[in-house]
């Protein structure tokens, strides 16, 4: 996808949609075959969106460390993002880059605004409505997503399975490849 390891920069900031017909464009060149599709964060955004659009070629998905349903803010957070409301009166906003994340902080300006775009459609709603098997595989110390997100979507998808690998975070297939390949080869072979 465009603004990704070494694929063309966006032309423009990017919305989920943008992203979504990317992936149409390339599962139109595979033909009309079904795909299975591991969906890791970010990633999981751009399928979701690409299934509330009609996509019917996805057959399993595996999410882990999905993102895109509305997070529960904790206090921390609002506090922080009062400060930021706070202080952008009194000083100008290119001198709180402190308060960003680091992810944030290394962005082109045409990123930072798609990234905008996207932390800010929350897709609950279109969650709600997959109906293709699905395993949900998250690291039960993921910060980033953190393991209510997983009990959620679990929740929403009715045909889907919840996995916790202990002891992992938002990238729990690095940090335990053989555990997560496991589960992932016995749910997409029917196990």
């Amino acid at each position: 996808m465009r603004g990704f390891g070494k694929a063309d920069q966006m032309p423009y900031p990017y919305a989920l949609d943008d992203y979504a017909n990317e992936i149409k464009n390339l599962l139109d060149l595979l033909g009309e075959q079904k795909v299975d599709v591991v969906a890791h964060s970010f990633g999981a955004r751009v399928l979701v969106k690409l299934l509330s659009k009609g996509e019917t070629r996805i057959d399993k998905i595996i999410f882990t460390g999905a993102a895109g349903l509305k997070p529960r803010r904790r206090l921390s957070h609002l506090l922080k993002r009062a400060s930021f409301l706070l202080l952008k009166i009194f000083i100008p906003r290119e001198k709180l880059t402190f308060l960003y994340s680091k992810d944030y902080q290394n962005l082109s300006e045409v990123e930072r605004q798609s990234f905008k775009l996207v932390v800010n459609e929350h897709l609950d709603k279109e969650y709600k409505k997959i109906n293709n098997r699905c395993l949900i595989i998250f690291g039960d110390k993921d910060r980033e997503t953190p393991p209510c997100t997983a009990k959620k979507m679990n929740k929403y998808i009715k045909n889907s399975k919840l996995k916790f690998i202990s002891n992992t975070g938002h990238f729990c297939f690095c940090q335990k490849p053989e555990e997560f390949n496991g589960a992932v080869f016995s749910f997409l072979l029917g196990g």
